[in-house]
């Protein structure tokens, strides 16, 4: 578990082939890394839907170039991948997601640690939930990659926290390796509860989610954190933010923005990583200057001034 956490920001690589052509994704690669950079965050379905195949790879196969172009960097950095959201059938989303059989998490594994040419995933997501197939045989399928050395920390996004709970008591039980990471969709603005986002499958971090996850001292990752550049531009903000508390939290963001010299998504970051629980944004870019933006917030330190105005706190 994530009993001590570093302060750190996961490179989202969900374009890497597809909208960003592997030369781009090497630069951003190269200067995440060179800026301290750590983990990369993928999946075996992306980009599926910008794929002229219709079939996810090409993010892995970007990223498994780049490590063979660079030897010795893979002791530098972490890979963490997700399956069971990948179509069998291209152009049949979502009817056709590979799944969390024991069968569909094997057949999955060996592909994505092929095209990434590793012999172990550091951490493995189940990226959907699968209700088609028995909890209890997803925690013996994926327990089994922990045990036999292919994976070394399990994951699960996108999963309810009750189902979250549930597999984490049946892999104790087992003797097997349980979740020990939750990602979700989570920011400093909050969309009004049970609206409909337009992003399929997406699942928003409640507030039940982060109690759950400090106290049970698990791993945080957020994705969509930044909200698609809609903190520079608010005229991207989708339907289900446009509500009188992003007003206020906008308001604040910007207050500490101007106090301490900063860009609001780097206000939300630093936000976010020193939070309770402690999150690991990811963090997609499409060039240097934004990835410079967000590593910088890495040094960003709110006091506890800044905290009561973002958390609405403060005496104003």
């Amino acid at each position: 578990m994530d009993t001590t956490h570093r302060k750190e920001l996961a490179l989202g690589t969900i374009w890497f082939g597809t909208r960003q052509d592997a030369k781009r994704s090497y630069a951003l690669l190269d200067h995440y890394v060179a800026r301290g950079g750590r983990w990369l965050d993928t999946s075996n379905n992306y980009a599926f839907w910008e794929s002229p195949s219709r079939n996810g790879g090409a993010s892995e196969t970007v990223i498994g170039d780049w490590l063979r172009r660079h030897p010795g960097i893979r002791d530098e950095v972490a890979i963490s991948t997700k399956i069971g959201a990948n179509p069998t059938v291209p152009g049949t989303w979502a009817s056709s997601m590979e799944g969390l059989s024991p069968r569909a998490v094997e057949e999955a594994v060996a592909p994505s640690m092929a095209r990434l040419g590793v012999d172990v995933i550091d951490l493995l997501w189940a990226h959907i939930e699968d209700r088609a197939v028995p909890l209890e045989k997803q925690v013996e399928a994926l327990g089994s990659l922990v045990a036999d050395g292919r994976v070394r920390r399990l994951g699960a996004s996108n999963h309810t926290t009750w189902r979250v709970e549930r597999a984490r008591s049946l892999a104790r039980t087992r003797g097997l390796a349980p979740y020990d990471a939750l990602q979700l969709r989570h920011s400093y603005l909050q969309p009004i509860p049970f609206v409909p986002l337009p992003d399929t499958g997406h699942v928003v971090a409640t507030a039940e989610t982060l109690d759950y996850v400090a106290s049970e001292g698990l791993g945080m990752w957020a994705y969509t954190t930044l909200l698609s550049g809609a903190y520079a531009r608010t005229d991207r903000l989708q339907h289900a933010y446009r509500h009188p508390d992003t007003d206020r939290r906008l308001a604040a963001l910007d207050r500490v923005a101007r106090r301490l010299d900063a860009t609001r998504n780097q206000v939300v970051l630093a936000w976010l990583i020193g939070g309770t629980p402690a999150v690991t944004p990811i963090v997609g870019v499409s060039d240097i200057a934004q990835l410079d933006e967000a590593m910088d917030a890495l040094a960003l330190q709110l006091d506890a001034e800044a905290r009561a105005v973002l958390d609405g706190r403060d005496a104003q």
